[in-house]
């Protein structure tokens, strides 16, 4: 199929239909001469045509970009009927995009507009005012110690209920598994139990195919797509309800119905529940009789805060919106949903890559086993005495070399491989680069932690011991390993993100070994995020202290 070209030929301005078709039917009609950008020699199409012939890799095809810069860590992009896009890697950059200059820095009209369908106008998509409510009280619920602990109740439960006995039937099995998959069906279910208090079952012993997690999976997809088309392209397709945008369309109408569902579910047990104790989990409830009690979960906390301080919506929409005396309905979908998404995916992939370096790394997987058998011999007499599999926060927070190895892991393969601002006003960065007002100005954990400058010649290699001194772990500076944002706008999840990980890690480690085929390269998705492209075949054996 060949390329459809418009040209404005006063100025050059060249379009694609590029992502109405396949990238290998693009790259087909680019090897037989058809169609724009081939026959186009202007320079903007020719650097987008490379940047178009390396998406598959992109991350590290810019990488190398930014690694021939010999005057600093900043590359400039061309996208033709675009503003330039500056992708640095220079710390000194990144701390004035996120901390000195923020103001001059938010996410931008497009990156609003590309994510307005999925995320609406929630923490994650919004700037200035309804950024800084938002986030102030997100940050007095993710900053307590109740959630902390919700979470490491669910994320054990889940561990011990569904994790462990469907890893322990792939090894009696003795077959490949996707452990990727597994991962992301674990994740989900933890945040939507952490996000809503419904549990959807995805890791039940049978790996069932959830409609909601497709939905998820699929909206997200799309969503990221967007950020690689002109955005008049998948307009054209949503105001047309075709192709893809038409996809898009009925998973937001599945994710919607679930959460609206959800939302006037909780609305009812909060107010028959307003006079009760609570007691806890309630495992008897179906999914959707909500399993967690009044203000455990993020949706009831969100609701609780807006009903006692009898707030009006943050959500300016009007219209057929529901306000009962806090938040909206409309507002409450954005904001946990977000929460939902952000978590799932991030983590999910941050545990895929960490186990996928430790079956090719034996030492670090030894060195972590040795740890948790201090932690375990040190212990008291507890419930925990002898479980290998179950930690508590204090007992995670100790454990130096695991933290050291996931920092590691995550310095590798950040799970938000760039993130993108968007410059209201013209600037000089840092290191002398001029950029023109609204320029796209990103910075890219992925290619930061690939970079000699920062890490030294051994930035390639997966090495623990680079964040430990004296077996202390020791954080490096937010600026340079920005792998969770930083300054007013960092991560709000990191410490339950990491809490999830470590307590999953420090529970599987000690019980099985995993094997990587060795002939298995993996590589990402094109995404937002950094998901594993061909998932993660596993073969997954019991150890034998555990026989």
């Amino acid at each position: 199929m060949p390329l459809m070209l418009y040209k404005w030929e006063g100025s050059h301005f060249c379009f694609s239909f590029l992502n109405l078709i396949s990238l290998e039917s693009f790259k087909s009609a680019i090897s037989f001469g058809s169609g724009w950008p081939a026959e186009c020699k202007c320079q903007k199409c020719k650097a987008y045509k490379k940047l178009l012939w390396n998406l598959e890799h992109i991350h590290d095809w810019m990488t190398e970009q930014l690694k021939k810069k010999t005057n600093g860590m900043t590359a400039r992009f061309v996208r033709p009927g675009s503003a330039a896009f500056y992708l640095t890697a220079s710390p000194k950059n990144v701390e004035y995009i996120l901390k000195t200059n923020f103001d001059n820095y938010p996410k931008g009209p497009e990156t609003c507009n590309n994510l307005s369908d999925l995320l609406g106008s929630s923490i994650f998509n919004v700037d200035g005012e309804p950024w800084k409510e938002q986030r102030r009280v997100a940050m007095h619920e993710f900053t307590t110690k109740s959630l902390r602990n919700f979470m490491h109740e669910i994320v054990q439960v889940e561990l011990d209920n569904r994790l462990i006995p469907v890893l322990s039937k792939a090894s009696s099995e003795g077959v490949l598994v996707d452990l990727h998959d597994i991962f992301m069906r674990f994740t989900f279910d933890t945040i939507c139990n952490l996000g809503f208090g419904v549990d959807p079952g995805c890791l039940d012993i049978s790996l069932p195919n959830v409609k909601l997690a497709h939905a998820f999976d699929t909206a997200t997809a799309i969503t990221s797509c967007r950020f690689f088309m002109y955005p008049f392209v998948w307009g054209t397709k949503r105001t047309l309800n075709i192709g893809s945008e038409r996809i898009l369309r009925e998973s937001l109408r599945q994710i919607n119905e679930f959460a609206m569902h959800v939302i006037q579910k909780r609305r009812e047990k909060l107010l028959e529940s307003s006079t009760e104790p609570r007691n806890g989990l309630n495992s008897d409830d179906a999914p959707e009789s909500l399993s967690s009690p009044p203000h455990m979960d993020l949706l009831s906390r969100f609701m609780g805060i807006t009903t006692e301080a009898e707030k009006s919506t943050l959500d300016s929409s009007g219209g057929d919106d529901q306000k009962r005396g806090g938040y909206s309905d409309v507002f409450l979908r954005d904001i946990v949903i977000s929460f939902l998404l952000a978590g799932r995916d991030s983590t999910s992939s941050g545990i895929s890559w960490l186990f996928w370096l430790l079956s090719r790394h034996r030492r670090v997987v030894d060195a972590i086993r040795a740890e948790i058998r201090e932690v375990v011999k040190s212990r008291n007499c507890t419930n925990l005495s002898t479980d290998a599999s179950k930690f508590t926060y204090e007992e995670l927070k100790n454990m130096h070399y695991l933290h050291a190895a996931l920092s590691e892991s995550l310095r590798l393969h950040p799970p938000l491989p760039v993130d993108t601002k968007f410059a209201l006003k013209e600037d000089v960065l840092p290191d002398g680069t001029h950029i023109p007002k609204g320029s796209v100005v990103a910075y890219g954990p992925y290619a930061m932690g690939r970079m000699e400058q920062l890490w030294g010649s051994d930035c390639l290699e997966f090495k623990p011991e680079r964040w430990l001194q004296n077996g202390v772990f020791v954080p490096q500076c937010p600026y340079k390993y920005a792998v969770f944002q930083a300054g007013p706008r960092i991560c709000l999840g990191k410490e339950l993100a990491l809490l999830q990980i470590k307590l999953v890690t420090a529970g599987l480690i000690n019980r099985f070994d995993f094997y990587v085929p060795e002939d298995f390269k993996p590589t990402y998705e094109l995404s937002l995020l950094l998901p594993m492209k061909y998932g993660l075949p596993t073969k997954i054996s019991l150890r034998e202290r555990e026989s």
